[in-house]
């Protein structure tokens, strides 16, 4: 009886293992599963993707750069009056600059798929972005 129980117990910590692996984020994972939620809800074909998706990854690349320097202003915690306003300004500055990158490459999606799909495409990044944060939310519960 023990040696049954030594055993469920064994098998229940390595399915607990198993299951905290797969929560650690991957960026390689996220990325190829965005992907193919975003080709999969667009209807984009191989040649469409193989067109789209570097412009894509160059577009969040470049985005990337400002969301870092954000994320480094908002860790320095600005102590007086003065430096808070110039804090909101520079975040002000980043997020136009945030936009003015997504209309760029916006712009460049329709040389690359129809502006229908380059629609369906950003509706489909939103969703996904929207499903990750409600899945992420759910693991540290």
């Amino acid at each position: 009886m023990k040696r049954y129980v030594v055993i469920l117990l064994s098998l229940l910590m390595v399915l607990t293992v198993s299951a905290q692996e797969k929560r650690k984020f991957s960026p390689e994972r996220f990325e190829a599963e965005m992907e193919a939620f975003i080709t999969r809800e667009a209807s984009l074909t191989p040649s469409e993707s193989a067109k789209f998706f570097p412009l894509l990854k160059e577009m969040h690349s470049k985005q990337r750069v400002i969301y870092d320097q954000m994320r480094r202003l908002c860790k320095s915690h600005p102590a007086d009056e003065k430096a808070c306003a110039n804090a909101v300004r520079q975040c002000d500055k980043w997020n136009i600059e945030l936009r003015k990158i997504e209309q760029t490459y916006h712009n460049k999606f329709f040389s690359v798929l129809p502006a229908k799909k380059v629609y369906d495409v950003i509706m489909a990044e939103n969703r996904f972005h929207r499903q990750q944060m409600r899945g992420s939310q759910k693991d540290k519960r």
